[in-house]
This record gives structure tokens, sequence and C-alpha cells, in this order.
């Protein structure tokens, strides 16, 4: 995968300030490789900072851009303003971009870039309750609507919030998490981001120098409060319906239970199943249409991670399709530059 690809020059707008760099820019532009007049989905905009890159990366691009916190919707509105027709921002979920694409007429697509998890926007407002670090209410949900964490810890059966932390935390003290979080909600509703973080504390022990003991838990909450695996499968399926011939899916992942849907996920896509037994009947599968960009998941360099700490645990993966669904155009569209 090239890592020095030239970026060429910004645009003659007046283009707002990023907010902040996203993690892996450099390395998710040099695997999205944005070509001239290409369609590019980025189904987790965010503050936009992989879009701006698209952008900026060739002339005449065309970015279609999903999130589904009306936070990111209303300041993206700058940025809308800023390159004109060139970039749609839709309020929605990015599993279900390949609707927006062909809603928008985006078909077939360049590349799609997905960058999972929360955002830094949503850590760094205590209103959003998505981290203990600051007290806020026990929220998390992305989207501001439907059930929050605090819904979750204070209805849950026990022993349904002890799987729910399990699985999704990959917390070993699961199951006592979820009896402290019974036992104290029978006492009073436990509503803020520092309470729950205070009662995980007292029952998940840590080094000084690991992680705050509350991280798993806090992490499988906003997990199913926002769905984020489903929707990460959906939208890695949608990816194989909308990609062009040549067309790229690039991912960021953050956390093991992502990354490894993300890698079966391309590894099945691009023909490398476990070889089958001799003893089994000869099995005949349909070749496979896309080619793996990434043998090894690329991370953040020591200088990225002393920039960023958030950026230690990314993994970026890619693969390329060499043969698209349909061959119909479906009323591509193009910008000048």
């Amino acid at each position: 995968m090239p890592s020095d690809m030239p970026i060429a020059p910004a645009m003659p707008v007046s283009v707002p300030p990023a907010p902040h760099i996203p993690v892996l820019l450099d390395e998710v532009i040099s695997a999205l490789e944005p070509k001239p007049h290409g369609l590019y989905v980025d189904g987790t905009f965010g503050a936009g900072g992989y879009t701006r890159a698209i952008l900026d990366a060739a002339d005449g691009v065309g970015v279609l851009a999903i999130d589904r916190d009306p936070d990111a919707i209303t300041s993206g509105q700058a940025l809308c303003q800023a390159y004109g027709e060139r970039l749609t921002l839709c309020a929605g979920q990015f599993g279900d971009l390949d609707t927006w694409a062909q809603e928008h007429d985006f078909l077939p697509l360049d590349g799609i870039v997905l960058d999972i998890g929360v955002s830094s926007m949503q850590l760094d407002d205590p209103a959003r309750g998505f981290s203990f670090r600051a007290e806020g209410p026990l929220d998390m949900r992305m989207a501001q609507q439907g059930r929050s964490a605090a819904d979750l810890v204070n209805t849950m059966k026990e022993n349904e919030l002890a799987d729910l932390i399990y699985l999704y935390g990959e917390e070993r003290r699961s199951r006592a998490v979820a009896r402290a979080i019974v036992e104290a909600r029978q006492e009073a509703p436990i509503e803020t981001t520092a309470q729950l973080a205070a009662l995980v504390a007292k029952v998940v022990y840590h080094k000084h120098d690991e992680i705050h003991p509350a991280t798993r838990t806090f992490q499988a909450l906003r997990i199913a409060v926002n769905d984020e695996l489903g929707e990460l499968e959906r939208a890695l399926d949608a990816a194989t319906r909308v990609l062009g011939e040549g067309g790229r899916l690039v991912v960021v992942t953050f956390h093991s239970l992502e990354d490894r849907i993300v890698k079966q996920f391309m590894t099945e896509q691009c023909g490398r199943q476990a070889q089958p037994s001799r003893h089994a009947p000869q099995m005949f599968h349909e070749p496979a249409r896309f080619t793996l960009l990434t043998r090894k998941p690329v991370t953040a360099s020591d200088q990225e991670i002393r920039r960023n700490p958030r950026s230690r645990s990314a993994k970026l993966r890619a693969m390329q399709c060499h043969k698209a669904v349909s061959p119909s155009q479906n009323g591509r569209v193009s910008w000048d530059a």
C-alpha cells in the first residue's frame, strides 16, 4: 500500500479550521488513494477530518458524508458551504450507506472510509455522557434518541447486564460489576457517569499504571446503546454492493471486537478462507471480488501516539474491489475542481 501519496494543494475556498486531526489521517488517505472526480463516502463524518482531506486530495472529488449525531450535522454545515456541491452531508446511520449512495446518485463508489466508535467531540463533551473523566448524565446516545446507558443500568436484569459487560467490554469482573450496579440502584437510580465509574472502581481491581477500572464497562454500555457492532456489520455488507471496480474500503477500528469483525469480513471477501479438509467433498466457490491491501493492520506511529494518545489502539485495514456487482454507472456524477 503506498505510503507517500502526494496530497493536492488545498482548494482556494474559505474552509473552517479543523477542530482536531483524525487518527491515522495520512494512512487513511494513502490507502484510499482519492482520484480526480472520484466519488467517496465518509461513513463516520464526526468533525469532518477525513472528509476534508479526501476533498483536498484530488480535483473534483465528491464526498457523501454520513453521521447520526445531530451535533456533527450541525457543525458540518460550514464545511458544506465551503465545498459547495462537492460535499453532501446526510443525517443517518452508516449501516445504510448503500441506500444513501443510491439516493444521492453516488454510484458506483471509488472509496469508503469508516472510523468506528466514539468521536473525540463526543468523548470531550461531559453533557453527552460518554466518558467517566468528567461528570455528566449517563447517556452515550450518538443519535441523541432511544435508550440511554442510564436506562440499561437501571432496568436490565443482573445476569443480562453481566453478559453485556462481558461480551462487549471483555470485562472479566462483569458479574461483580453487574451485582454492584443492581445493589446500588435499589437505593437510588444510577444517573451520572461519576456514579457509575465510582461504583465499578470498587469491584474492579487495577494497578496504578493500568487503564481506569470503568473503561471496559463504559465501552460495553456505549456499544450496546448504539448497536455499534451490528451497525459495523451492516456497513461492511453494504460496502460490497456499492463499490465500483477499483473502489477501496478503508476501516479504522479502536478495540478488538471491531477489529475482529473487520479482519474476518475482509479475509472472507478476499477469498482467503481456511483450506478445506482433504476428506471433505470438493467445494466450488465464486472467485473473490476483492483484494486485501493490508496483510497486517496499519497502526499509528510513535510520533502520532505522543501527539494523540487515543491513536494508540487504532488499527487500519483496507481492501480493493476488482469486480463490481454491476457494470452500470447508475447516473454517476462529477464536479469541476
